[in-house]
């Protein structure tokens, strides 16, 4: 592939593009080299682009020459910057200040170069540390650098390289979510890839590291996994994935990393098997789409219910038009439109244009399904315009035959005025509900695709839902008759939210209608005056942590995987055209009302009393007597951290505090909590932070200066 102008990488929905043209991302890491053994871009970058790939990431920023040679190869670069993220840069602030800096010298020479396709503003900060200095805070922190950077260069896709095991440190205004994974068995990722698309919420989601080690594994075994990778990660719908690395010759400060050998090369720049393998599949993978077959290619009819829907609807039917599917038809099921929405349906010739008397949402869709010939009927909105491969990723999903719904993300685009922005990321919207990352308990009618046979089984929708509802109850009905709903996070639509917050209210005030006619239906679904979900609600936004998250950490903060135990649904952020002071204080305002609304209009219409109590979410027990906390650090070897000295207090007595507690151990009245820092490729910090009754500190850091002395630590 070959630049054409100034065209740059953006977000594309789900995916990324490189200006109109939507593509898989497939990436190599390059660098950093040993200072005696540097790798030349004009000779590499010519394998690396024949090769099949299209990016490459590098760790240690980027000159004009490195920039201009992946130009003339193709490859777009994504960006990190190193500073001192490895360390406690929210008590050192000069650390932070020193990191931006050097973020906003890199832009200011560079950030309109063509080849820069992503700046990544750090790269995995370490679980301990992360703990120690508070998650709702570093993920602050990195929001607060990230702005910065955009008000540098506002057209560059920014975002943070997060790992497993802080996966509740997701900035929300990121542009896309990006993860170092590595798994090295298929069932593992096809398990866990999944649930990265439902972490980034809207956002795409980009794999910035994956590889394996071929000193401890045989060279054909790294063949095999990371080609399965790709295959992997295409049918998770990612935006791409990037393969770590390009070289054996990988250097940690400058210090040849001998320990390890991840590179697709050696050292002496010959080829592994993996080369062989990627060069007979990468070159042909433009997007995942393209790549993928279908093992059924069901017919679908897609029905598209509007009653005055004229605003919306040539919008809707042009993207319809769109669709890249090979077996599909598209009707519109006029429900006694006044408009101008027969003459808008009619300049369409591909397009059924069927008319009813007024009768309601839910008669409309009856009588859509009726008059169609699919096997899957695909019912989304008027105000709605599906993505060019929506019923490529709905069709995937019907694979098993016990699937008798499917829908995806309904996402919302650019708002067009302050209100609308408001509205887009107020609670409340269209969401879909999961017991699992693929699996759903509801799936809103935006978005939904129901099997025929499925459809029949239950009686169609049941024609008291006139607005809304609908969805809802027939989704409980469909699983109440044991079929299954499945999740496609790649299948998304776009989706309009009401234009002004008056009109949201009003939805609302309907949606409590709704539900007083489900609590009708479905009273067992019901609990403190509400619907009562089983499953996660997902509204939009990146499953981050804030001040009441409860993250299960494992025992003493050492599980590989780290994610939040317990969390209230995450809030899809501000557009960032619309964020201030008046659009945060309309955003309250709302969050205010809805509730109120919705239940005062959910009981006026006979549905249970309102409750606005709802239980707190547990907290981490912060730890009985304690009334004083000590900080101190200790110095080791690169060998010796925070896990010596925690194993040597568990043989003093000490014991494992609770998985989601923020403290590693204690020995009453004591608690500890520790950290480590990396101080060169040498030294290992260790902070550890005591809380103990006010006359026993001495006593409390004395027990632990003899456990560090025991594995060598020494007081700093």
């Amino acid at each position: 592939m070959s630049f054409s102008g100034p065209a740059r990488l953006r977000v594309d929905g789900r995916f990324l593009a490189l200006g109109d043209k939507r593509l898989f991302l497939k990436c190599v890491t390059f660098g950093p080299f040993p200072s005696d053994a540097e790798l030349d871009p004009a000779i590499e970058f010519p394998r690396i682009a024949a090769c099949g790939f299209n990016a490459i990431r590098v760790y240690t920023g980027a000159t004009q020459a490195l920039l201009d040679c992946a130009q003339e190869n193709g490859l777009v670069v994504l960006v990190g910057i190193p500073w001192e993220w490895g360390r406690d840069f929210l008590a050192e602030p000069r650390l932070r200040a020193e990191g931006e800096l050097r973020l906003l010298n890199f832009l200011r020479e560079h950030g309109l170069h063509p080849a820069l396709g992503a700046l990544i503003v750090a790269n995995e900060i370490p679980s301990s540390l992360v703990r120690w200095m508070g998650p709702s805070q570093v993920r602050s922190a990195l929001e607060e650098i990230i702005e910065l950077c955009r008000e540098e260069t506002a057209d560059l896709p920014i975002c943070y390289a997060n790992y497993p095991s802080t996966e509740y440190l997701e900035p929300r205004n990121a542009d896309f979510s990006a993860f170092n994974v590595y798994l090295e068995d298929r069932e593992s990722q096809a398990r866990y890839l999944p649930r990265l698309q439902n972490i980034a919420g809207d956002r795409p989601i980009l794999i910035t590291e994956f590889g394996l080690d071929t000193i401890r594994n045989h060279e054909d075994a790294q063949a095999a996994l990371l080609k399965g990778h790709l295959e992997e990660s295409l049918a998770a719908g990612l935006a791409g994935t990037t393969f770590f690395a390009w070289s054996d010759r990988w250097a940690s400060r400058g210090i040849q990393m001998a320990e390890w050998a991840f590179g697709l090369t050696r050292y002496d720049r010959s080829e592994k098997p993996v080369i062989e393998a990627l060069r007979e599949c990468l070159p042909t993978i433009s997007t995942a789409h393209a790549s993928l077959l279908l093992n059924t290619v069901p017919r679908i009819s897609v029905v598209i219910c509007t009653h005055n829907g004229a605003a919306n609807l040539e919008a809707c039917l042009n993207a319809c038009s769109s669709l890249e599917y090979p077996d599909f038809e598209v009707l519109v099921v006029d429900d006694g439109s006044t408009d101008e929405t027969p003459e808008i349906a009619t300049r369409f010739p591909e397009v059924r244009y069927l008319k009813q008397q007024h009768g309601g949402l839910s008669n409309a869709r009856n009588f859509g399904a009726a008059q169609a010939s699919g096997d899957l009927i695909a019912y989304t909105d008027d105000d709605c315009q599906p993505d060019v491969d929506w019923l490529f990723w709905i069709a995937r999903s019907f694979d098993h035959p016990r699937i008798g719904a499917a829908g995806g993300p309904n996402l919302p685009p650019s708002p067009e005025g302050l209100q609308e922005a408001i509205v887009a990321s107020a609670t409340g919207a269209p969401s879909h509900v999961l017991s699992g990352d693929l699996c759903a308990e509801h799936l809103p009618g935006c978005n939904l695709v129901v099997r025929r046979e499925a459809l029949d089984s239950i009686g169609g929708f049941q024609p008291q839902f006139v607005t809304a509802g609908d969805d809802v109850d027939l989704c409980w009905r469909l699983l109440d008759q044991g079929w299954e709903l499945a999740f496609a996070p790649a299948a998304f639509v776009w989706h309009r939210r009401r234009t002004s917050i008056a009109r949201y209210l009003r939805q609302q005030g309907g949606y409590g209608r709704a539900e007083a006619l489900l609590f009708e239906a479905h009273p067992g679904r019901f609990r403190d005056g509400g619907i009562h979900w089983k499953g996660s609600v997902y509204s939009g936004g990146p499953v981050s942590a804030d001040t009441r998250s409860v993250i299960y950490f494992g025992s003493m903060g050492q599980a590989g995987y780290q994610g939040l135990a317990h969390h209230a649904v995450p809030r899809r952020p501000l557009h960032r055209r619309f964020n201030s002071p008046t659009s945060r204080g309309l955003l309250r305002l709302c969050d205010l009302l809805q509730p109120i609304v919705r239940a005062f209009s959910r009981w006026r219409h006979g549905g249970p009393a309102p409750s606005f109590y709802r239980s707190p979410a547990p907290h981490p027990l912060q730890g009985g007597n304690a009334t004083s906390t000590s900080e101190i650090a200790f110095l080791g070897s690169s060998e010796t951290g925070r896990q010596q000295l925690l194993q040597a207090l568990r043989l003093n007595g000490w014991a494992p505090c609770g998985d989601t507690e923020t403290w590693d151990l204690r020995a009453s009245p004591f608690l500890l909590l520790t950290a480590d820092e990396q101080h060169g490729r040498e030294h290992t910090l260790v902070r550890a932070r005591l809380q103990h009754p006010p006359d026993q500190r001495r006593k409390a850091i004395t027990l632990l200066e003899d456990a560090a002395l025991q594995v060598g630590l020494k007081r700093h």
